[in-house]
């Protein structure tokens, strides 16, 4: 069986692939142990100036895996659910909080948590064609890492998270500033290299301390205590449970996403009244 993260050391490039392209580079458990893994790697090593995050296949990622297993024995559900969702956001901040710059390269799809990724990533470069979104709510979970406000800015947030939109195109996304370039699919991995580079050829020391100050500035406008907030919020969302939600989970389980919204969509529709 393949990795399900390959790495690479280029020059004073850690290279990243996400390596399940069957599975659209959905994050599993064996694929976030990887990942802490070679982020570990590329720490220890000294040659490594900067982090360049890309995916295999069709997509950058679908997001977290929705197979997420059971309970261990004599483990409650809402254990499970709180210690799979803090992992969840251990991963995406250990991408803001790594000591040394990081670039992602997107295409095809970054939905869900893993644009979250490419959101903390401190350059983002998409391919024409990318989809961006996050469709959490249509499926009744929630946000893993609440990081979009503080990169997008409330109005961009709030319109991407409660409409749960997963068609924002690359050149919305460069708008709103989710990335900073947009580029044709076969130059993606040659434009995200070039400034990964750019960065690596400079004072290794003077670059990571001026990503500690942009960090900080944010810390001190309150981030590591707001998405502590948000985390406990999502534990409160995933845990939830209603007529509706029970109905939708049923037919998601039994026909798929498609009857699962297009039943929710024929409810609303049959609660309207004309006047």
């Amino acid at each position: 069986m393949s990795e399900p993260v390959e790495y690479r050391v280029n020059g004073p490039l850690g290279e990243i692939c996400l390596n399940r392209p069957d599975k659209l580079n959905a994050i599993n458990a064996a694929m976030r142990s990887a990942l802490h893994d070679v982020l570990d790697r590329a720490a220890a090593d000294t040659a490594v100036r900067v982090l360049l995050l890309h995916g295999q296949g069709r997509a950058f990622s679908a997001g977290f895996d929705l197979d997420i297993g059971d309970p261990a024995d004599g483990e409650s559900r809402d254990e499970f659910l709180r210690r799979e969702l803090a992992r969840d956001f251990e991963l995406i901040m250990r991408f803001h909080d790594f000591a040394k710059p990081s670039v992602a390269a997107v295409h095809g799809y970054c939905l869900g948590s893993s644009m979250e990724i490419s959101a903390v990533c401190d350059l983002t470069v998409a391919a024409s064609g990318c989809r961006f979104g996050a469709p959490e709510v249509r499926y009744g979970s929630g946000i893993v890492c609440m990081i979009l406000p503080w990169i997008i800015g409330q109005k961009h947030a709030r319109e991407l998270l409660l409409t749960g939109s997963d068609r924002v195109d690359a050149e919305r996304a460069a708008a709103i500033g989710l990335v900073n370039r947009v580029v044709p699919e076969n130059q993606l991995l040659a434009t995200a290299r070039a400034l990964a580079m750019q960065i690596a050829e400079n004072d290794p020391y003077a670059v990571q301390m001026t990503r500690k100050a942009l960090n900080q500035s944010l810390q001190s406008a309150g981030l590591r205590e707001a998405l502590a907030g948000a985390l406990e919020i999502d534990v409160q969302i995933e845990r939830h449970e209603s007529e509706e939600s029970r109905e939708f989970n049923r037919i998601l389980a039994e026909d798929g996403p498609g009857a699962a919204l297009a039943w929710r969509r024929a409810m609303l529709q049959g609660d309207r009244h004309d006047d």
